[in-house]
């Protein structure tokens, strides 16, 4: 029985307008006034992806130990920067507060696991007036580890008090879908934002619905049969 459904923010609730090539270029620079070789990074990979790689390095050119939670402050205010600035002419997609109170009027528990920051994230709830719908909201400042890591989906799972096996997540990336598999949660991938539907079922996604307005038939459907 589906008791709840967590959904992702950016590509998946609200179209996706970060000028990302921008904030790379930016968290590069940086990087590399730390100490960083500029190979070490690429254009292709997120921010946070480059926080990975600092982290696996452990180890600066010059000998000493890297300060990783200083690094990594730096750079989620690079990205908040950005985030903040998108999230001033950003769109959420049609259908969006209907379909959350659809949700709602089933009894189920609502939530948001969302890379973005706190402040973004509050940012567009209200600017949307979404936040009425929402039982728990986990961004990337409630955790130390971010999708595609199970511990970020874990927190959403904790912060609801329900199983895995009970929850539904709903996401538009790949690392939406990668943490779900992890903890055997239902993923359902939507074709909204970053990834393909080949990209979003190669990775493991049991449902791929082309809006989040498909999910409340799509959980009344799964809980009828579970009931049967």
């Amino acid at each position: 029985m589906i008791k709840a459904v967590i959904f992702d923010l950016d590509g998946t609730l609200k179209e996706f307008n970060l000028d990302t090539k921008a904030c790379r270029i930016k968290s590069i620079n940086l990087l590399t006034q730390r100490g960083f070789s500029r190979s070490l990074f690429s254009l292709d990979e997120s921010a946070f992806d480059m926080l990975k790689k600092v982290k696996e390095s452990q180890i600066a050119e010059d000998g000493k130990k890297r300060d990783l939670a200083q690094i990594r402050d730096m750079i989620f205010s690079v990205v908040e920067e950005f985030e903040l600035e998108a999230a001033k002419t950003a769109k959420i997609f049609e259908g969006i507060p209907e379909t959350l109170k659809a949700l709602k009027d089933m009894e189920l528990e609502l939530a948001l696991c969302t890379i973005s920051s706190e402040k973004t994230t509050d940012y567009i709830l209200k600017r949307f007036q979404l936040e009425q719908f929402f039982d728990a909201v986990v961004t990337r400042d409630s955790v130390f580890e971010i999708k595609p890591s199970p511990t970020h989906l874990e927190a959403a799972l904790d912060a609801l008090k329900v199983k895995s096996q009970e929850a539904v997540l709903v996401g538009d990336s790949v690392k939406d879908i990668e943490c779900a598999v992890q903890l055997n949660v239902l993923a359902v991938g939507v074709t909204t934002g970053l990834s393909s539907i080949e990209d979003l079922t190669r990775s493991g996604a049991h449902y791929i619905a082309s809006s989040v307005t498909d999910i409340p038939i799509m959980v009344e459907q799964l809980n009828r049969k579970t009931v049967e």
